[in-house]
């Protein structure tokens, strides 16, 4: 058995808002085609559906995308959203350039970059797209915060036994 989890960083101000957990059914996941591939859509939307995913501050598109050998998938990704594409299984090319993308590696899109994928042998993949937070990131183990000093804090908190659970 195995899963991906879509874990979701959130603006400065809701950081410290009650955590919550979206457990997702295989069952609720909408199927769609779009071109040659098999869509499983968990968050966003395409050609209308709407994924299962829902009330995330960041807008998430999650795909889990099926091509055939020799298919090939065109989509534009939200102007406001940056993106990435992470192969799970086989290969594919990304984008005008045909950039050679294999399982276990990632690759980057920009805003507005249209999602243009191929695959001579078949493959499978996550594209994942969200609209930035631009502001700093700060981590260590399971915190995100913006600064060192918050991630500081995040820690003795989780230490003293104050952080809220889920």
């Amino acid at each position: 058995m195995w899963g991906f989890q879509l874990w979701v960083n959130l603006p400065a101000a809701q950081k410290m808002i009650r955590p919550r957990y979206q457990d997702i059914a295989p069952g609720r996941v909408v199927e769609a085609m779009v071109d040659d591939a098999a869509v499983r859509l968990v968050a966003g939307e395409v050609d209308g559906r709407r994924g299962p995913v829902e009330g995330i501050v960041t807008a998430p598109e999650m795909l889990d995308v099926t091509l055939p050998p020799r298919g090939s998938m065109s989509r534009a990704l939200p102007a406001t959203h940056n993106a990435f594409v992470y192969v799970i299984e086989g290969s594919v090319e990304i984008g005008g350039a045909r950039t050679a993308v294999a399982a276990g590696q990632l690759a980057v899109l920009g805003p507005g970059d249209l999602l243009a994928l191929r695959s001579g042998a078949g493959g499978r993949m996550l594209c994942l797209a969200g609209r930035p937070l631009g502001e700093p990131v700060a981590r260590y183990g399971p915190f995100v915060m913006n600064t060192d000093d918050e991630i500081r804090q995040a820690v003795d908190d989780y230490r003293a036994g104050r952080l809220v659970g889920g």
